[in-house]
């Protein structure tokens, strides 16, 4: 086997190592976003209905008081959810970054 023979099987070896790589990585990038997709999708449907349900007892309210009150608790909970989502989310990425990276890093 010729010196060029050797670069040239190396050169084709390293080549298709990676495209394996490349196609594994974009495998886990794709997955990972069909999930941070699904969790923003169940996170906005959930708001949502807490909105929904908090206009329900808004409307129902008997007393200004008790409208203010109604309100408070749904903004608190609000607000709580959504920075929950966005840690869960932030980390989401942060997996995705780190999974979709490794075959390139081998």
């Amino acid at each position: 086997m010729t010196e060029h023979s050797k670069i040239a099987d190396e050169f084709q070896k390293v080549g298709k190592e990676g495209f394996e790589a490349a196609v594994h990585s974009f495998g886990d990038a794709n997955k990972g976003f069909q999930a941070i997709v699904a969790e923003m999708t169940d996170y906005s449907k959930k708001a949502f209905e807490d909105g929904t349900r908090a206009f329900q007892k808004l409307a129902s309210a008997k007393s200004v008081e008790q409208a203010v009150e109604i309100q408070s608790q749904y903004v608190k909970k609000a607000f709580e959810a959504h920075i929950a989502e966005l840690t869960k989310l932030g980390e989401m990425y942060v997996s995705l970054a780190q999974n979709a990276f490794k075959p390139m890093a081998r």
